[in-house]
Formats: C-alpha cells, structure tokens, sequence
C-alpha cells in the first residue's frame, strides 16, 4: 500500500478525521540514517504525527515537532508542509538505542521531557507551543499537545510494526480532532469505538485502508471525504544551503577548511552528504 492520508469531516457531529500510512516513507528515513531498534519506533511514530500535523495547515504552511526527554530516545525532530512532504531524525541515549519488544514503548521519552511544536503559518513571527511529555509515546504526548496548547479536543493513535529484518512492515498514525467553534465536545464516543478496535498496525497490516479505518471511527454517522493525498519522505537540503552555511562561519575558518583540502555538510534530517573540494572552497571566498 502506498504512502497517503484520508481527511474527513463529520460536519453534525463536530468533527474530523484523518488516518495515514507512512510505511515506505518510515523505511525511506531508516535506510537513510540507518536506523536500529528504538530510533525506527521512533520515527515511525514521529513521521506518522508530522504528516498528521502537516494535514492541518494551510497552503505554503510548516511544522516541525521536538521531543526531548530521557528515555530510549534523546530527542527527536520530525517536520511536514502542507504538500505531504516529511522528514525527521531520531538521536537515541545508547549507540543503537535496542529496543527488545513494544512493551518498551514508554520508554522512548521520559514524561519528563517536553514537546515543542513550532508552525511557520507565513507570519511574520513563528508560532510556539511548548507542554510537557505525560507518557513518551508519541501518540498521546500530541494529543496533550492539541488538547492544552491549541485548546482542541483530540484523540492521536500512531501505531506501526518493526520486522525482524529492520524494514518496517507498517506504519500508520490517526486523529480525531472536534472541529473549530466544538472545543467543549467530549470525544468519549470515539475513544470507545478505538477501544473497540484491533490496533492501527494490525489493520493496516490486514489491508485496510486509511479510508476503512475511518469508517470503522465514523461508524454510523455521515461524513464527507475532503480529500486524499500522497504522502512521501522529502528533505529541502541543497547544495546551495550547504554553501550558505558554511558562508556563515567565515573567511578564516574558510580558509582553514581549504588547508584541510575538503568540508562535509552532513544533513541532520537526510544524511545527504555535501563535499565542498579545495577550489569549491575557494569559489565560497570569493563570495565574502
């Protein structure tokens, strides 16, 4: 099943929804940062949550979401627009972070940590949301999110499945949201109805889509599709950014890397790799 996300609208209930499948765009992030055990959780549930958030914005619009927090996981830093594109990177405490089974969950950030949701809406200032982490799962630590700091009632579920081999078998994420002028509705109904259901990667893994897990959440109410659309894991490095940032550290430090014969940028979100030679180096002074 490819990569993509289904928003709906339950208009006389006062509600949304939108379920996604992020498994080849999870894979996608783990081939890159060659990913083991609990950073693959990770960003499995990170990259789920981001295209959820992206989901909710406006044309031209970002967010990027930072967990940080003792755990299997130091931090973690997922982004998307509005056009379904994502990335993030995951740091774990230990050298692989190992995780042994998905009991080990609540593990990946301490509730002690803190979530920092940050919304470039073409403003003239960025739009800052910090709370703090009640669980480390990902899942719920958003939906405290959107419950406190955007005063929404939500419900998240971000589920995946990790195979043997370290390839991601599924991956997915789900929101239930109460729409604008409903902030006093109780969401219970739902929360009963996911109860009643297999878990998200266990309905994926059967093949269910985005559109049937949402039927089954919306069961017995009219709802209208608003849309569906693809998702895919996409970073904005360039070479052209690679230069600027190097532009910033100066002439001398400039000049030292071209006695050093060569400078790397390595992309934190993609591990793309930007080799600046001796005379690349020597066309960026020329440039100061």
């Amino acid at each position: 099943m490819e990569d993509y996300l289904v928003r709906v609208m339950a208009k006389e209930a006062g509600v949304r929804g939108l379920a996604c499948v992020t498994t080849e765009l999870t894979n996608e992030a783990i081939r890159r940062h060659e990913a083991q055990g609990a950073v693959s959780i990770g960003l499995a549930r990170g990259l789920a949550s981001a295209a959820l958030m992206g989901a909710l914005l406006k044309v031209q619009q970002r967010v990027a979401l930072k967990f940080e927090g003792g755990g299997l996981l130091k931090k973690m830093v997922v982004e998307s627009n509005s056009y379904g594109k994502v990335r993030g990177y995951a740091t774990p405490i230990a050298e692989h972070g190992a995780i042994s089974s998905p009991a080990n969950m609540m593990d990946l950030f301490s509730p002690n940590g803190l979530l920092t949701v940050v919304k470039d809406v073409r403003l003239k200032e960025l739009y800052q949301g910090i709370v703090p982490l009640i669980s480390g799962e990902v899942d719920s630590d958003l939906a405290h999110y959107l419950n406190q700091s955007e005063q929404t009632p939500s419900l998240v579920e971000l589920d995946q499945h990790l195979g043997e081999d370290g390839r991601m078998v599924v991956a997915g994420g789900l929101l239930i949201q109460a729409l604008p002028g409903n902030e006093a509705l109780n969401l219970d109904t739902y929360v009963n109805r996911l109860d009643d259901l297999p878990p998200l990667a266990t309905l994926l893994a059967d093949g269910k889509t985005p559109e049937e897990v949402l039927a089954f959440v919306f069961s017995g109410e009219e709802y209208e599709v608003l849309e569906a659309r693809p998702l895919f894991f996409e970073c904005s490095c360039s070479w052209a950014r690679s230069e600027q940032a190097l532009l910033l550290l100066g002439r001398a430090e400039i000049e030292s890397l071209i006695e050093e014969q060569e400078a790397v940028v390595d992309c934190h979100f993609c591990h793309q790799r930007y080799i600046f030679d001796a005379a690349a180096l020597e066309l960026l002074l020329e440039k100061l």
